[in-house]
């Protein structure tokens, strides 16, 4: 007898890193982490993918922790994309409305890499985001697709990090998709990282302390570092392939 595949899950927030981690604590922010995905599967998620993200959550809930900053890694139904339903942006939207549920209205950020950061983009319109962190975002390289949205993230500060040696996601359709999005809003940066791969491994120190420093800078209204600063605003091209210098986040001060 054929064996029945098991149902997916519901999408769902992972446990709670930070300040509402901590029952007296109140949350002022949260940042929402997007692992990546697959192009087309209707597979259970990936739990490395999901363990991937969560050094850099508890990273960013540490350096926010005065300012009640709470993470979570989402959990998937599953893990494609799926051409037009979009699971990952389906469900990173789901998981913005279950944190306004959970914590109320509080800005949010919505933080992805690879498929995840096609659907941190893609959800960054919902009015509860604050901003984006796109991290070696996948797109579509296909001319003949509908090219991604833009225009919804206006108003939003939008950052994007890709890796100069990328080859499962073309860095060069990360800077043309940013210098779509720098036409309708300014608050749209982008960094490369020399010789770093889709993974991001090389510099991860360095990654770290700009997420860091955008998403406290984003959501809490704290200074962003002088690269930030100048890459929002250069013109383009040279706002877009700001180059993320190695002991980027020493000086910060943490």
């Amino acid at each position: 007898m054929a064996q029945r595949a098991l149902p997916l899950p519901a999408a769902r927030l992972g446990r709670a890193v930070g300040a509402a981690a901590g029952a007296t604590t109140t949350v002022g922010g949260v940042v929402l982490l997007l692992p990546d995905g697959e192009p087309h599967s209707h597979r259970r998620p990936s739990p490395l993918s999901y363990a991937r993200r969560l050094p850099l959550a508890r990273t960013l809930a540490r350096a926010g922790r005065t300012d009640g900053l709470a993470a979570h890694v989402v959990h998937y139904r599953c893990r494609g994309w799926n051409a037009d339903e979009a699971h990952l942006a389906a469900d990173a939207e789901w998981a913005v409305d279950e944190a306004v549920r959970r914590y109320g209205d509080v800005p949010v950020c919505l933080a992805g890499h690879g498929m995840g950061a096609r659907a941190a983009l893609r959800a960054g319109g919902h009015p509860a985001v604050t901003a984006v962190l796109a991290l070696a975002p996948w797109l579509p390289a296909d001319p003949a697709a509908d090219p991604e949205p833009v225009k919804h993230l206006v108003g939003r500060p939008v950052l994007l990090v890709h890796g100069t040696n990328d080859a499962h996601c073309d860095p060069e359709l990360s800077f043309r998709l940013a210098e779509r999005a720098k036409k309708s809003n300014r608050d749209t940066c982008r960094f490369e990282v020399h010789s770093d791969g889709h993974a991001l491994r090389q510099h991860r120190a360095e990654i770290a302390a700009l997420a860091v420093n955008f998403v406290r800078g984003a959501l809490f209204g704290h200074a962003y570092a002088r690269p930030v600063t100048d890459a929002l605003a250069a013109p383009p091209p040279l706002g877009l392939r700001m180059p993320l210098a190695a002991g980027f986040g020493e000086s910060l001060g943490g």
